[in-house]
């Protein structure tokens, strides 16, 4: 019972709150029934805000500093409860009152950490009263303006804090809250992501501020996206999104790069799921109303009119005519989610589809969709052409009746037969008359049956004379809309086909006929379809695309823009699948079918060589120009398929890569985002994949500054900053960014790109050392990670320097260099002769034949050390020369790699080591040795 009445301590009760497995709910039962039995409330205050301080001034968030703030956090709104009496809540409230007012004096400290932990304080305050809770004007007041100071503090983490602080007291109904507008301003200007993140999760979603949330889903870093689509899922109700912004979202998520934020589409998209399950559930099998889609679709497509010239100003009539093809799109679409298994139906389904695809009035805009479900049906490339081959031949040569005109001759034969019946009836009429007035009735009856006939033979002959001969006839028709749907029916099929299938003698009568004339149509769209069905068919068969691909190379010069779009497309897949041989070789085949008695002299080989290098050139050139097209699409295009080429290993040019990397820091292609996007991520990829890749960005590094330090002053280079290209290439020329496959290489064992870099920075600036481009390569040369293995020769260039530089900056930056250099170069030389030491013996006194020895069994490491320094000091003049020739062929590195490596497994001679002396470092460690060892 003693125990139990024990008052426990301020000071203990913190000490007790660091304990990980402490129950902090009994702490501050505790430590509130010991400030209950306390009379002075002051001291008890004071005594408790200093021990919290020693917590406040840890910035690191150690655990247990941590369980002290929220215990501290937990006891001191224990006694803030909204449903007290008056005078309770005067009296209990006074140590909340009395901390808030210590943080918010405290909140503008020098310290990081005590900034932070207020901010952390305020949060957990605020964040641990009740819903209801109430506190004074004039406290809110403060609190609001102390943490919308902090929401500017330089240290991400306080400004993390003071968001969270603010999320109690935003108030969204109030369109000038000033929580709300620096929430919005910290959501899309400030510039840590994680700073975004919290003011994204606190943000109370309003009309106002929805566009900011909607906005943050295209943040550049995926963590911002990801908790933005969060908030938009569980806090936004979807019909608060227009429609535009739902296909938007959906679009973004589910295109992203990263495979996280597809998991919170899928999450968002589970209510619409169980909704359409319980829908498959309640309705009827999908596949019985089968016949019924097909009869909907089939008349709602036959009803929609053909447009006349007349019509196509009425801007209601065609109003209404693109919802009816808008409702006729959709019940194509409903067609793939139906069962198809059933042999009936599917054989109905397809006939309908064809006979859709041949009406007249089927618009053009739903041809796409019906070729798309017509071949998903069919299986097998050979009669996916055979249906389509029909469906081209009715839709552009119908059969049409033709009326034929009967001879002159044979009508005026018949008109003399006709007035010859007519004489005939009259006479036998006014015979039958005569009979019947004698009562000769025999006769009467007689002449009856012959006027009957008389009458059956005119109706016969008028039969004939009013029906003319009908023929059927195949009219051929060349119009824009014909000819537009026979090219979708192409195109949708070549999509479709296997590259393996070739192309047939179908097929090839569809190129005579269909997409050569094609390409010459006067009609744009007809010559955009015909290039895309040009180049699909060169994806099929290599000689066909080598045959053409100069057609679709003068089509991406001279045409309207859309085609260029597409020939430049078509060419870059050519260039994919076949490489640049087949198009640049065209001459050989003709060479080789002339047997033996062509001459194969080495003259005639290198006549084809050049011509082949010139030909692969000048494709090259007309690709690359459209870099610097004013078209942002055919920009996009020409650096997407460069890209991809140079990525996929089929062209490899320092050249390009430099255009490609002004390109993406041009401020013309700013508003270029496919564009951006692309060479962004082309850039990091392409070069740690392997080390010939960095060594043509290495070829790439000078040729760019120097482009943007000549640009005059009216080019839009100009504007870009020279340093930010430079570190970009370093970057990407960092031997640690290597992927592993390319690091274990033969390559990688010698000098680095690095190294090789250095070299051409070094010799740059000797060859003009008072250009202002000095700076930006001193500060490159800084970046750079050098092996020790160039650290001789760098110094010896770094002091040819120091003495022809006269920048102060640069001076600075060099003599560090060189600093740096000199101290791995003392730390290589160590590791030698610590090495040496292990193998010599305790006296360093010794004949000459023990130093012989000693030579001949130095570690491999120390011979290729001094091995090198033996040939430096004879190459002391023109090494810059000598230096850069040598390095700037990979051939040449990993030869004398090899020649290394095979060098440090031989013994060398003793003669050759003869020559080598120790140096002065080594003696004087050899002989403290021998004193320690003598002792």
């Amino acid at each position: 019972m003693g125990a139990e009445k024990r008052l426990l301590p301020i000071k203990e009760a913190f000490q007790l709150a660091q304990q990980p497995h402490q129950n902090q709910a009994k702490l501050v039962v505790a430590l509130s029934r010991t400030y209950r039995s306390v009379d002075d409330k002051t001291g008890f205050y004071e005594d408790f805000v200093h021990y919290l301080k020693y917590a406040m001034v840890v910035y690191k968030r150690e655990p247990a500093v941590e369980r002290i703030i929220e215990f501290a956090a937990k006891f001191v709104t224990s006694f803030h409860q909204s449903d007290t009496e008056d005078d309770e809540e005067e009296e209990d409230g006074g140590i909340l009152n009395y901390l808030f007012t210590f943080l918010l004096k405290s909140h503008e400290a020098n310290s990081n950490a005590v900034r932070f932990r207020v901010c952390q304080l305020i949060n957990k305050l605020l964040g641990n009263m009740p819903e209801n809770a109430q506190i004074d004007d004039d406290l809110f007041d403060k609190i609001n303006e102390a943490m919308l100071i902090r929401l500017k503090d330089k240290i991400p983490n306080v400004r993390i804090q003071a968001v969270l602080a603010l999320s109690r007291l935003q108030d969204p109904k109030d369109d000038e809250c000033l929580v709300v507008n620096a929430y919005a301003a910290l959501i899309e200007n400030d510039s840590n992501p994680e700073v975004r993140r919290a003011a994204l999760s606190c943000i109370a979603p309003s009309a106002k501020t929805l566009p900011k949330i909607v906005g943050r889903t295209k943040d550049v870093k995926e963590a911002v996206r990801k908790l933005a689509y969060q908030v938009l899922a569980e806090k936004v109700h979807m019909r608060a999104l227009s429609i535009a912004q739902r296909v938007m979202l959906l679009q973004q998520g589910l295109n992203d790069r990263s495979g996280k934020l597809d998991i919170i589409i899928d999450k968002t998209l589970v209510d619409f799921e169980v909704r359409f399950k319980r829908f498959r559930k309640e309705c009827p099998k999908l596949g019985q109303i089968l016949h019924l889609i097909n009869c909907a679709c089939f008349s709602y497509i036959q009803s929609i009119p053909v447009v006349n010239e007349e019509q196509r100003g009425d801007f209601s009539y065609i109003g209404n005519l693109m919802t009816k093809e808008f409702i006729g799109q959709q019940l194509i679409l409903i067609i793939k989610s139906l069962d198809t298994n059933e042999e009936g139906g599917r054989k109905r389904l397809l006939a309908i589809l064809q006979e859709i695809l041949t009406l007249p009035t089927t618009p053009i805009s739903l041809i796409s969709f019906l070729v798309e479900r017509l071949l998903h049906m069919i299986t097998g490339d050979n009669k996916r052409t055979q249906i389509v081959t029909e469906i081209i031949s009715e839709i552009r040569a119908p059969i049409v009746t033709v009326g034929v005109n009967n001879d002159p001759a044979v009508a005026r034969k018949n008109e003399l037969k006709m007035a010859e019946i007519k004489v005939k009836l009259i006479e036998a009429k006014a015979a039958l008359e005569n009979c019947i007035h004698l009562q000769d009735f025999n006769q009467a009856s007689e002449l009856k049956e012959e006027i009957k006939a008389l009458e059956d033979a005119k109706i016969n002959l008028l039969k004939e004379t009013e029906q003319p001969e009908i023929k059927e006839v195949h009219i051929e028709k060349n119009d824009a809309e014909t000819l537009q749907k026979c090219l979708i029916l192409c195109y949708e099929l070549l999509k479709q086909m296997c590259t393996s299938t070739g192309i047939g003698a179908t097929m090839n009568g569809i190129i005579e006929s269909l997409i050569l004339p094609g390409i010459i149509s006067v009609h744009p769209t007809v010559r955009n379809l015909a290039v895309l069905c040009l180049g699909c068919c060169g994806l099929q068969n290599q000689d066909f695309a080598s045959k053409h691909f100069v057609l679709l190379l003068q089509v991406s010069q001279i045409d309207d823009v859309t085609i260029k779009i597409s020939a430049l497309k078509a060419i870059f897949d050519q260039l994919m699948a076949f490489g640049f041989q087949p198009f640049k070789t065209k001459k050989i085949k003709a060479i080789q079918s002339e047997g033996a008695e062509v001459n194969t002299n080495e003259e005639q080989e290198s006549k084809q060589s050049e011509e082949e290098a010139d030909t692969a050139k000048n494709v090259l050139k007309l690709l690359s120009d459209f870099l610097d097209s004013e078209v942002s699409e055919l920009r996009t295009g020409a650096a997407e398929g460069l890209a991809k080429l140079m990525f996929s290993g089929l062209l490899v040019s320092s050249r390009i890569l430099s255009r490609l990397v002004l390109l993406w820091y041009n401020p013309v292609t700013e508003e270029d985002v496919r564009l951006r996007h692309c060479l962004g991520v082309f850039f990091p990829m392409f070069a740690y994949a392997s080390r010939t890749n960095q060594e043509c960005f290495e070829e790439a590094f000078l040729p760019t500054l120097q482009t943007l330090a000549n640009a005059p002053a009216s080019s839009p280079l100009a504007e870009i900053d020279i340093t930010n290209v430079a570190e970009l290439l370093v970057d990407l020329t960092r031997p640690s960014g290597l992927n592993p496959q390319a690091k274990n290489s033969q390559d990688y064992q010698a000098l680095t790109v690095h190294d090789n870099l250095a070299i051409k920075i070094c010799n740059e600036i000797l060859t003009c050392p008072y250009s202002p481009e000095i700076r930006v390569y001193t500060k490159a040369l800084s970046s750079l990670e050098l092996t020790s293995s160039l650290a001789k020769d760098l110094l010896v260039l770094l002091n040819e320097i120091l003495e022809q530089v006269k920048d102060r900056m640069c001076v600075r930056a060099l003599e560090k260099i060189k600093i740096q250099l000199e101290k791995g170069n003392k730390e290589h030389g160590d590791q030698v002769v610590a090495a040496q030491d292990d193998n010599t013996t305790t006296s360093v006194f010794q004949s000459e034949d023990e130093n012989n020895k000693e030579v001949y069994i130095t570690p491999v490491k120390g011979v290729k050390a001094t091995r090198m320094k033996s040939t430096q000091q004879k190459t002391n003049r023109g090494r810059r020369k000598v230096i850069a020739s040598a390095r700037t062929n990979r051939r040449r590195q990993t030869v004398e790699a090899e020649a290394d490596s095979e060098s440090d497994h031989e013994v060398p001679e003793p003669e050759s080591e003869m020559k080598m002396r120790l140096p002065r470092r080594a003696k004087t460690a050899a002989l403290e040795k021998s004193k320690l060892n003598l002792a």
